[in-house]
């Protein structure tokens, strides 16, 4: 406890030094992470081979590979995001200028998950450099190999009063969250989120929270229903569906649920046909409970496991209903529930009852079937034809709303998610305006001419 409380006043003062808030300083970090990354590249591709036997073209395209882009577009854009922003200031204010600063909060802790242990640790990472905090980050002990390279390329890069890794289980992250920080940013469960909100309110910190969610995919009788097979397939069984925006669920036309299964099944052995190739699940606990629902529906295609490899096969399972286990919760691996359904209105209406998911996916060439899922299901962020696909951009922020995540970032939205907005009111002294006074003779009539 007293060595995390030495880490955090060590970060503290050397953010008061001024030296992360510096333009230059912030470029030459990010540049440094940038060929770090480079650097290290082959031992983090063999690292999450060996915590989740991911295969080399996963690792690099979904976390070594995000993480450069996202490098790359941060340092492209950052010099205009540091300027101060000016901005309209109203008649009542004459003679004055408005101005927009973003600081930094301070000292950030990252608390990452271990389903894209290095992307999801390193993506806020950027964004706290960029806005010129110090960060601790604690990485996944579920992931220990990638978390150990993690430590060592940023040990080997930053200063530890700068950005520093702390490893660890549970009780490590417990015992940070009881360390006064300046900024909180979590991905995870539900059930962690809150344990995190509930530490940060006792300093009034204020967070950012990653969660997830049941995410429903929605297949219209109008869709193209090769390509939407195709892509819910990889959005999907990727990363064994240990993906928080992956496709939880699926609702399909009745009309069109024979067809779109069959090409579905097509597309699911195309892609992920070799096991041996599958993503691990991360633990036996993990695998058993995923296993439990393959006892719920019918398998309409995989159902094999093998838990000594904790592997499990790429499966559609139909004649679910919400009352089936696998319909409870978040499923956080390859198996995909399918429902059918008669009307739009029927799906809406069911989908609104469950909490804020944090993606939502609808597959539909009509303009006013999309717009009607959009606009009346509240979800963080999602796709019109395609899954997954928007959190790959760094114009969109990504986040949740409301049990599913407060916040977002990516892109500009990670330093604005890690910067202050500080308001500031540039008054003139050339001259005052007499009626914002008490004394002022008929101040009321005068008052009231302004601000009416």
């Amino acid at each position: 406890m007293d060595s995390y409380n030495a880490i955090v006043e060590k970060q503290r003062t050397f953010f008061y030094t001024g030296k992360t808030k510096e333009l230059e300083f912030r470029i030459d970090a990010l540049q440094k992470l940038r060929a770090a990354v480079k650097k290290y590249e082959g031992e983090l591709l063999q690292s999450l081979n060996e915590d989740l036997n991911k295969t080399e073209f996963d690792a690099y395209a979904t976390e070594i590979g995000f993480v450069l882009h996202e490098l790359r577009f941060v340092l492209k854009n950052i010099k205009d995001w540091v300027k101060p922003e000016k901005v309209k200031t109203p008649m009542t204010h004459v003679g004055s200028t408005s101005m927009i600063y973003r600081e930094p909060y301070g000292v950030a802790l990252v608390i990452a998950p271990w389903n894209y242990p290095f992307q999801l640790a390193v993506a806020p990472l950027i964004g706290g450099i960029a806005a010129g905090n110090c960060t601790i980050l604690k990485p996944s002990e579920l992931t220990p190999r990638t978390s150990a390279v993690l430590a060592k390329l940023i040990q080997e890069t930053f200063p530890e009063e700068y950005i520093s890794v702390v490893e660890g289980a549970a009780e490590t992250s417990q015992a940070l969250l009881k360390q006064s920080f300046d900024y909180i940013f979590f991905t995870g469960s539900v059930r962690v989120g809150k344990v995190v909100m509930e530490a940060a309110a006792k300093n009034l910190t204020p967070v950012t929270l990653e969660l997830g969610g049941k995410s429903p995919c929605i297949v219209h009788e109008d869709a193209n229903l090769k390509l939407a097979a195709k892509r819910i397939a990889w959005g999907k069984y990727m990363n064994a569906g240990q993906t928080c925006v992956a496709p939880d669920y699926l609702y399909v036309h009745e009309n069109v649920a024979d067809s779109f299964l069959s090409l579905l099944k097509e597309a699911i052995k195309d892609m992920f046909g070799d096991m041996e190739k599958m993503t691990r699940i991360v633990s036996e606990q993990h695998f058993d409970r995923l296993h439990s629902f393959l006892q719920n529906g019918t398998t309409y295609v995989g159902g094999s496991a093998n838990r000594e490899k904790l592997i499990i096969e790429p499966t559609v399972l139909t004649n679910i209903t919400w009352d089936d286990e696998v319909m409870e919760d978040e499923i956080f691996g390859p198996i995909l529930p399918v429902l059918s359904y008669k009307s739009l209105d029927e799906v809406i209406g069911e989908i609104r009852t469950r909490p804020n998911p944090l993606a939502l996916y609808v597959f539909s060439e009509k303009e006013d079937v999309q717009q009607n899922i959009i606009g009346q299901i509240s979800f963080g962020g999602g796709c019109i034809n395609d899954t997954v696909y928007h959190i790959t951009s760094p114009y969109l922020p990504f986040g949740g709303v409301g049990s599913s995540g407060i916040g977002a970032y990516h892109g500009k939205g990670s330093f604005d998610t890690f910067s202050h907005q500080k308001s500031v009111l540039k008054q003139t002294t050339k001259f005052d305006l007499p009626f914002r006074y008490p004394n002022v003779k008929d101040g009321l009539k005068k008052i009231k001419m302004f601000l009416k």
